[in-house]
């Protein structure tokens, strides 16, 4: 993988410009000369929603995840000290409940001693692993979390792949009051009472205020309660954007309340799920013109060497697993690669001392690379301390059942469909 070094700058210039062992196409790793220590492996954990309300999120970071697994291990493993250690992911069902997130990372580092933890697909579980992880001086590499809860405690042992959500939000609702004609003048702002949510919700409602919009609702509502009453009332008002903060299955239900009211905004935006493969096979036709946030795109020239170009990363993933990789798929996958990287800067084998994991948390706050999936840099200070904060938000939309990108304009690759006429 390239270590060279990048600025948000750069970044910006270039960008303008379910688990299993199946053998992956055209790798980019070929095997040195060298035996691999036998008997020996890495253990890294991962605390997965496997089951419960976030299953199907669960179920992607943990795709993402295994992918560098098996990239990994097909080319002989880790290299350390000149030889090469496959890897072990051992993964643990948080059942979608934070307190069973917690009770799976403390089985993890105690029973099945792993040497480190990939996080949880939801924010609410990834706060309930962060102190467990420090408690046992055990490093946690967080492909899917993006609350600012997580970093503004300045966790010492976890690290964020994706740039935190009060980053992004605001600037994606931006994106469509300079895109949009005629522009918009009002938006809803609705989301889930919980970690993530609330806080994509907060972001939206700081740039609907930044951008001049009336703001007509701006309300949390728990995450499993009934939506026709709370959809009901925000059409009433007719907000030209609809803005709503929660996960995959919360946004599909809002898609479908919506088209009982019989109520079109000029701009549906939701934050996150609108990109997962699950967002389309449940919606189908009506999922067109849904927006979305994105932080990475397979068309992106960027590259590394352990899965070649962004196109070869997500050719490779639509072989293994049948569906298109999105930013959070790509974001677990390269939390795989940081751990590889400073694993073999760290130079032990498997079964890490206490010692060895805290040097090796260490490393990975040193991370200054460039990957297919773009820069990761790790925040040393601030209320983003430990979050990866480079990557540049997109605001994306389903037109015929695929994600593009459609703002800004240097980075769009389809025009904005604005206003909508029927979902």
């Amino acid at each position: 993988m390239s270590t060279k070094k990048v600025s948000r700058r750069a970044v910006l210039s270039l960008a303008g410009a379910a688990a299993g062992g199946a053998v992956l196409g055209r790798g980019r790793l070929t095997v040195p000369a060298m035996a691999a220590e036998a008997g020996k492996e890495f253990k890294v954990g991962a605390v997965l929603e496997l089951s419960g309300s976030d299953s199907s999120g669960g179920q992607l970071a943990q795709r993402g995840y295994q992918f560098w697994v098996d990239t990994v291990n097909k080319a002989g493993g880790i290299e350390v000290g000149g030889k090469k250690y496959p890897v072990k992911m051992i993964s643990q069902d948080s059942r979608s409940q934070p307190a069973a997130g917690a009770q799976a990372a403390s089985r993890l580092i105690n029973e099945e001693k792993v040497d480190a933890i990939f996080g949880s697909y939801t924010s609410g579980v990834q706060l309930a692993i962060n102190p467990i992880c420090a408690k046992y001086k055990v490093p946690c590499i967080a492909g899917s979390a993006e609350s600012p809860g997580n970093w503004t405690p300045k966790p010492k042992f976890t690290f964020g792949i994706i740039p935190s959500v009060d980053l992004t939000a605001d600037k994606a609702l931006k994106f469509i009051v300079e895109t949009g004609t005629p522009k918009p003048k009002s938006a809803a702002i609705i989301g889930a009472n919980e970690p993530f949510s609330k806080d994509a919700a907060a972001g939206f409602a700081a740039g609907a205020k930044e951008a001049g919009l009336k703001i007509t609702t701006n309300t949390l509502f728990p995450p499993a309660a009934d939506l026709s009453p709370i959809i009901s009332a925000v059409a009433a008002k007719k907000p030209d954007i609809i803005a709503v903060g929660g996960h995959d299955t919360i946004l599909i239900n809002v898609v479908k309340a919506l088209k009982a009211q019989n109520y079109m905004p000029k701009a549906l935006i939701q934050h996150y799920g609108v990109t997962e493969p699950a967002f389309v096979q449940a919606l189908g036709k009506d999922a067109d013109g849904v927006l979305g946030i994105i932080d990475w795109d397979p068309t992106f020239p960027y590259k590394d060497d352990v899965f070649g170009t962004a196109q070869e990363f997500a050719a490779n993933y639509k072989a293994k697993y049948n569906v298109d990789a999105d930013y959070t798929g790509a974001g677990c996958a390269v939390s795989g690669e940081v751990l590889q990287l400073a694993l073999k800067k760290l130079g032990k084998g498997p079964g890490l001392s206490e010692s060895d994991r805290e040097k090796l948390a260490k490393i990975i706050g040193e991370t200054d690379i460039h990957t297919f999936y773009g820069p990761i840099k790790f925040e040393r200070s601030g209320k983003h301390f430990h979050d990866n904060t480079l990557p540049p938000p997109m605001l994306a939309q389903i037109q015929n059942g695929k994600v593009v990108s459609v703002a800004p304009a240097k980075l769009a690759h389809a025009k904005l469909i604005y206003p909508l006429t029927s979902l």
